[in-house]
């Protein structure tokens, strides 16, 4: 397999003052990917051609009769999106790295080829997680500089001043054994993501630990904590408490390790399904007033804003931070929201520039 550079294929879309730039940018769509796949990929990505910009292109990797058949199901123009046709699906219970040098014609396989080659500006996918991993350490590769890439997401925050917010919140799923010093380049990695991508000035990264004072956890926490204090180059604030992560108090970055980020995460998609089940929905004459009573009295959608934002499906997937171009991979289980979530997400991650940006902070330390 010849691995390109990735660096030098990829077009720039900042200008110099760091301003979005209006150029087409090509956003890579596994069709194949997922338990109900194609189907609710290419529903999800007709929801998402209406919610994109118009210098957005979808490019959809799959079986090309079928993802035809099901754009003009869903009554959307083919020729709004570029298909590229391939053959062959890696399946959930193949050998991920078997299966990504056999199937060389998957959705997956040439879904990378082409992000490498600069032909697509990012690639997602809600097919299998371990071929997603392969592709992303192998083709596209790590940036030079960063000790482990890192799987990170965002959940919600609320406070009274500010609404509902973002905040980044990694490792979910990667590295469950992580050293200290991998750790603390994540608070680099998400300090850098928070502000190229959710645009703030001067994210707070915080470690999550079982108490705020300098000192508490175990030995990972502390050597973490001392690593992340020395470092410069990012607003290190201590440690938060699992108690404030979803309020605004303390950190727009939660560093944890994958044992405990996972954990984390699926706690809170969790308490997303319990809250739906028991009613946790806004009234139906509320709802249908809020285009008037949302502009007058914003604090009235918060509560149904924060959990709505705990649920999975409005963020699409997991960012695998920390290699040469964006890359996005979503739930097996995702429904057209959460594609057309994902589609939205990896928009405003190849707009963000984060791996440029990265590349750029590890050469000047």
């Amino acid at each position: 397999m010849v691995v390109l550079n990735l660096f030098y294929h990829h077009r720039t879309i900042f200008d110099a003052c760091d301003k979005y730039e209006t150029i087409m940018i090509k956003i890579g769509i596994d069709a194949m990917g997922g338990d109900f796949a194609p189907e609710v990929a290419i529903e999800g990505a007709v929801r998402a051609l209406k919610l994109i910009d118009k210098e957005s292109r979808i490019v959809l990797f799959g079986d090309e009769q079928r993802i035809v058949e099901l754009i003009k199901k869903h009554g959307a123009k083919v020729e709004d999106f570029d298909i590229v046709a391939t053959t062959e699906v890696i399946e959930m219970g193949d050998h991920p790295a078997k299966a990504f040098v056999a199937k060389k014609d998957s959705s997956i396989s040439v879904g990378f080829r082409y992000l490498a080659e600069g032909k697509v500006d990012g690639f997602a996918s809600a097919g299998s997680t371990g071929a997603m991993m392969v592709g992303s350490m192998q083709v596209i590769k790590p940036v030079e500089g960063v000790i482990r890439p890192v799987l990170a997401t965002l959940i919600p925050t609320i406070s009274p001043e500010k609404g509902v917010q973002r905040s980044v919140l990694m490792d979910v799923g990667l590295n469950v054994d992580a050293k200290p010093e991998v750790l603390a380049q994540y608070g680099l990695l998400g300090s850098i993501y928070a502000k190229s991508a959710l645009g703030l000035e001067n994210p707070r990264v915080a470690v999550l630990n079982i108490g705020e004072e300098e000192g508490k956890g175990n030995i990972q926490a502390k050597a973490t904590y001392d690593l992340m204090k020395a470092d410069t180059r990012f607003n290190f604030v201590g440690n938060v408490e699992a108690s404030y992560i979803f309020t605004d108090k303390i950190a727009d970055v939660v560093v944890a390790d994958a044992f405990v980020g996972n954990s984390l995460l699926k706690m809170g998609e969790a308490l997303y399904r319990i809250n739906h089940k028991l009613g946790g929905k806004i009234p139906s004459l509320r709802k249908m007033l809020r285009p008037l009573l949302g502009r007058i009295i914003p604090k009235l959608y918060w509560q149904q804003d924060f959990w709505d934002a705990m649920n999975a499906e409005s963020i699409g997937g997991v960012q695998v931070m920390g290699v040469n171009a964006p890359v996005m991979i979503g739930h097996g289980s995702s429904s057209a929201r959460a594609i057309c979530s994902m589609i939205l997400s990896m928009e405003r991650d190849i707009k963000s520039n984060f791996p440029e940006h990265l590349r750029k902070a590890l050469k000047e330390a």
